[in-house]
């Protein structure tokens, strides 16, 4: 005879009156950092160098200053500098004082810096006195009552700096008469704590912003990722230094996941090939992360000057890491890997480390591998569906669009309800880029789906094209776009950068391309009509290749 067991029914989980709830809030990062190595350095610019003790008290004079400043809970601080010190500063200071940080993207153009201005509401500006003429070009229509800080790195007084903008204060002088240890308060971890505007393709950028949790969540799944992926990321005794700049997705969130290691810090403030390759030399930098096209010109620097980059560790993000790159990388010695994600993830959703049982590969196939987009970092949820938001199969052939949702997804585009719902569709939110996923559980991008080309029946990816055209030992950079044809609606058109002092003809693209389509890689109808030599490839804001104005460019 059964006997029936009796359950208690289900409840919360009780919770003691004096138990702390600890929110997820972006303090917790930075007192982790300075708890565990408070004399480990953060070098900025090649001139300051500051202890994790000495950079918290900054944190909090900087919130403290700009308290002083009429910043309150709810506002909006804007900055607008290059890689330094001064910018982790403000990663932490005013979030952490519950207003909303806006990382300017200042290599938008003039018209559009000026729509992030007035969209976002920023309520004080913090500007590097470089970029006054950009600034005071559009002052007249920037929304009245923003104040203005000085950031001075010409060692001049502010007032010999030539400009017709007034400051309400410098900020070297705003940190020294200001409390190191202000009252930071408690607040509630879904509270927004930063905002930035991605450089879309068609109309004006769209905001994103995520809260504490979200960017807590984000650094802590990120870390467990690159801990797990047998490369060795972020060990004690590790250097990192960015070169995605900060005003792009929080530098990948890396900085974040730096400062809470307490691991050594070192910003370069403009990107110059020359000048990062030196700092690499010098503070014996183990750690970074770039797009391609700047990888592209660190190697060029390195070769130049005979230096090897052994030990030096490099993530790949922000457009496909074609395999010819990554062959030329691994050979100078960097451990070089791509990963994925967009602004709208934080940004990154996939990390593509090598699988133990794929140590043992071929050089060529390892390759391959690190040149895909990866496996989905801890609690990130990914699918590839068809139109109708079924699920297709993870065989690594058959593609769809690549669907996401974790926990630090922005929520949406801050005041674009409609273009937030189209985002969200579903239930998941819709990256627009075209993927397969094999049976490891790795993604490959094959193309975004805006630049998928049609040509007749059959699709041709662009993204693969490149790869291919990239491996001629005479071609530095490749883009391939779809151009209207009467006949076939679109047919490729290559449009290529040639090596310095190398000579390569269309005839030769087209028979090196022809290599693959006898290896059954690609298909007759895939090589394109034309090939198209130019001095350079346009490109946006962050480097990446802008083939909307490629288009425009070449459209017949």
């Amino acid at each position: 005879m059964n006997t029936a067991v009796r359950t208690e029914p289900a409840s919360n989980a009780k919770v003691e009156p004096s138990a702390y709830g600890y929110p997820l809030l972006i303090k917790g990062l930075l007192e982790s950092g300075v708890t565990r190595a408070p004399e480990q350095e953060i070098v900025s610019a090649n001139t300051t160098r500051l202890t994790y003790r000495k950079f918290a008290e900054r944190v909090g004079r900087l919130a403290s200053g700009l308290a002083g400043l009429g910043v309150e809970r709810g506002d909006t601080v804007a900055i607008m500098d290059w890689d330094t010190h001064r910018y982790l500063e403000c990663f932490f200071a005013v979030p952490m004082m519950g207003a909303v940080l806006h990382t300017v993207n200042v290599r938008l153009s003039a018209e559009q810096i000026l729509y992030t201005i007035n969209h976002a509401e920023d309520d004080v500006i913090l500007i590097n006195s470089e970029l006054l003429p950009l600034l005071q070009q559009i002052w007249g229509r920037v929304d009245a009552g923003k104040k203005l800080v000085l950031l001075n790195d010409t060692e001049k007084p502010t007032q010999t700096v030539q400009t017709s903008l007034s400051f309400d204060a410098e900020y070297e002088a705003l940190l020294a008469t200001a409390d190191p240890r202000p009252d930071f308060p408690e607040l509630d971890e879904s509270t927004r704590a930063t905002t930035f505007y991605t450089t879309g393709t068609t109309g004006q950028p769209k905001a994103v912003y995520f809260s504490h949790r979200q960017l807590v969540l984000y650094t802590l799944s990120t870390r467990a990722a690159l801990a797990a992926i047998g490369h060795g990321w972020f060990k004690d005794g590790d250097v990192y230094m960015p070169i995605t700049p900060m005003f792009h997705v929080h530098a990948w969130g890396f900085p974040y996941i730096a400062t809470m290691l307490g691991l050594k810090q070192v910003y370069c403030g403009r990107y110059v090939a020359d000048s990062v390759v030196a700092l690499f030399q010098r503070e014996k930098v183990t750690i970074s992360h770039c797009v391609p096209t700047i990888l592209r010109m660190l190697l060029d620097s390195a070769k130049a000057k005979g230096i090897p980059l052994s030990g030096w560790k490099m993530l790949i993000g922000g457009a496909a890491l074609p395999q010819a790159l990554a062959r030329e990388a691994l050979e100078l010695g960097l451990d070089i890997y791509a990963g994925y994600g967009m602004s709208e993830t934080c940004p990154i959703l996939t990390l593509c480390g090598l699988m133990p049982k794929m140590n043992s590969w071929a050089f060529e196939r390892q390759v391959e591998m690190r040149c895909k987009a990866g496996r989905p970092t801890p609690l990130a949820q990914i699918r590839i569906v068809d139109g109708k938001m079924n699920d297709l199969p993870h065989d690594g052939k058959t593609s769809g669009e690549l669907v996401a949702r974790a926990p630090w997804l922005t929520q949406g585009y801050l005041k674009d309800p409609k273009s937030s719902e189209k985002l969200w569709a579903g239930g998941w939110l819709h990256t627009g880029d075209v993927a397969t996923i094999d049976t490891d559980g790795y993604v490959k991008i094959t193309d975004r789906l805006k630049d998928m080309i049609r040509s007749g029946c059959e699709w041709i990816s662009s993204l693969q094209l490149e790869d291919l055209i990239l491996r001629h030992p005479g071609v530095a950079e490749a883009a391939v776009i779809g151009v209207p044809d009467p006949k076939w609606t679109e047919r490729p058109l290559g449009l290529l950068v040639a090596k310095p002092c190398l000579q390569v003809s269309e005839e030769q693209i087209r028979a090196h391309l022809q290599g693959f389509v006898e290896k059954g890689i690609i298909t007759s109808y895939s090589v394109p009509d034309r090939i198209v030599f130019v001095e350079a490839l346009p490109k946006t804001s962050v480097g990446k290749l802008d083939k909307k104005v490629m288009r425009e460019r070449y459209a017949p």
